[in-house]
């Protein structure tokens, strides 16, 4: 990765960005991008604006960075991602973590929207993630040594928190929300995969499945934060579902259940 890219986009930010640690660093994935509850907005940026970062090309990703602040906390929010299948290599889809360890943020909560796989699962629940599989075979920390983003050979024995994962619960058990733990499956995209590819998913342990999440999480990981995911089962998996999968039933998903999403979010926010 060129690391030129990530200096301009930390420069383009004002300072205010860096001057105090935020409490929780979040993403956004699709669907999730109007869950936030906002007291006041210390900054507000278009991705369009940032160099490194651009505008995102999928739709229900609003494409914003906003600063605020909520429950007494600072939050740094990236309003929807950058994927690797957009095919503007790892930079971009990794540079929103990147400018959130240079702000001091220690713990990202990372959200998105799958197809189900479990057959326990239905569109609307939520899978607190415990664990993932990379199943694209290869991951942004490819490439030459930086030491900012830790060891050389970075432990993935527990990416996602336990401490955090039990937050979850404890938001989700009080918001009466159907959750599960689960494991994530993570492909390149932009395709759904087939239902063959499904069943063998399957028989690896997965649970839900989607085009994002683990690069960023890998991530964040070799730097050493505290890392929470929350998948938001927007419909059945090929195969599973009887019927032609399309993203726009992803977007109505994701409205169906913004009420639940922003209640849970904040919930999570008011416990770390």
């Amino acid at each position: 990765m060129q690391l030129k890219s990530f200096d301009e986009a930390a420069g383009y930010l004002p300072d205010v960005c860096f001057k105090t640690p935020p409490d929780l660093g979040v993403l956004l994935g699709s669907g999730w991008g109007d869950a936030l509850k906002i007291d006041e907005i210390v900054v507000r940026i278009k991705y369009a604006d940032i160099p490194g970062l651009g505008a995102s090309t999928v739709k229900g990703h609003s494409g914003e960075f906003i600063l605020y602040r909520r429950l007494g906390k600072l939050v740094a929010a990236w309003c929807g991602r950058r994927h690797f299948y957009e095919g503007a290599g790892w930079e971009p889809v990794v540079l929103p973590v990147e400018i959130l360890r240079r702000m001091g943020c220690a713990k990202l909560l990372l959200t998105n929207a799958s197809g189900g796989i479990n057959p326990a699962l239905r569109p609307g629940d939520f899978v607190i993630i415990r664990d993932h599989i990379n199943l694209v075979g290869v991951n942004p920390l490819i490439g030459p040594h930086v030491e900012e983003w830790g060891e050389r050979f970075p432990d993935m024995t527990e990416v996602y928190t336990k401490h955090l994962a039990e937050l979850l619960h404890a938001s989700a058990n009080k918001l009466d929300l159907r959750t599960m733990d689960g494991v994530y499956a993570y492909t390149s995209g932009p395709c759904y995969e087939t239902p063959a590819e499904i069943q063998a998913y399957k028989a690896q342990g997965a649970d839900v499945v989607g085009m994002s999440t683990v690069p960023e999480a890998v991530f964040a990981k070799a730097c050493g934060m505290k890392i929470a995911g929350i998948s938001l089962v927007s419909n059945l998996a090929a195969g599973i579902s009887r019927r032609a999968l399309n993203h726009e039933e992803v977007m109505q998903a994701g409205a169906s259940a913004r009420t639940k999403m922003a209640a849970f979010i904040d919930d999570f926010l008011a416990r770390i």
